[in-house]
């Protein structure tokens, strides 16, 4: 699998877990680990991020893509995908030009409420970084916090006991191209 960015567990399910690979996919054991099977090959895009366990609904799987790791040589992605099997089939949810996502949050008693941090591109500015918000399952995204074209997020967490409270982290990075180091 190489680098591993994302690891998660499912609730309910001791045995049962997903890492994303930087460049390698998905992939999910339903042993404690003693298996890896791959369930993201299908998908037009390789580098995972982030991968979170809907805590309400364990089959209820979402996924970033992008490597979230700041290296000389990163995955981007193309946005946010969601099984609803386990990692069975996926859909795609938009959030294309987010291209690295640090962390995914999901609501711990709704499956359809989803906060995506999201980094943004590593080698310019862009508007797709901060934090979204989905409500709906993916279908549509909002964004909820947005400092500006250098600044995205990288991880957000949903407050356990009180789930109207977020927590969000920043990231002011952006990797500079060559032809900008030199001069």
């Amino acid at each position: 699998g190489g680098r591993v960015d994302a690891v998660t567990g499912v609730p309910g399910r001791p045995n049962e877990f997903y890492f994303g690979s930087v460049n390698g996919g998905l992939w999910k054991s339903i042993d404690a680990g003693r298996v890896w099977d791959p369930v993201f090959d299908s998908q037009p895009v390789a580098s995972i991020g982030a991968v979170a366990v809907a805590p309400s609904a364990p089959d209820t799987v979402y996924v970033g893509s992008g490597e979230c790791t700041l290296r000389d040589s990163t995955g981007f992605g193309n946005g946010v995908y969601k099984s609803t099997d386990g990692g069975e089939s996926w859909t795609h949810l938009g959030l294309e030009e987010t291209q690295h996502i640090g962390k995914i949050a999901v609501h711990p008693h709704n499956p359809n409420i989803v906060y995506v941090a999201a980094i943004g591109h590593f080698y310019a500015g862009n508007p797709d970084r901060g934090v979204f918000r989905t409500r709906d399952g993916g279908k549509t995204w909002k964004k909820v916090l947005f400092k500006n074209d250098d600044v995205g997020a990288i991880d957000v967490q949903v407050d356990p006991k009180n789930t109207n409270v977020v927590f969000a982290g920043l990231w002011n990075t952006r990797r500079p191209r060559s032809e900008e180091r030199r001069v």
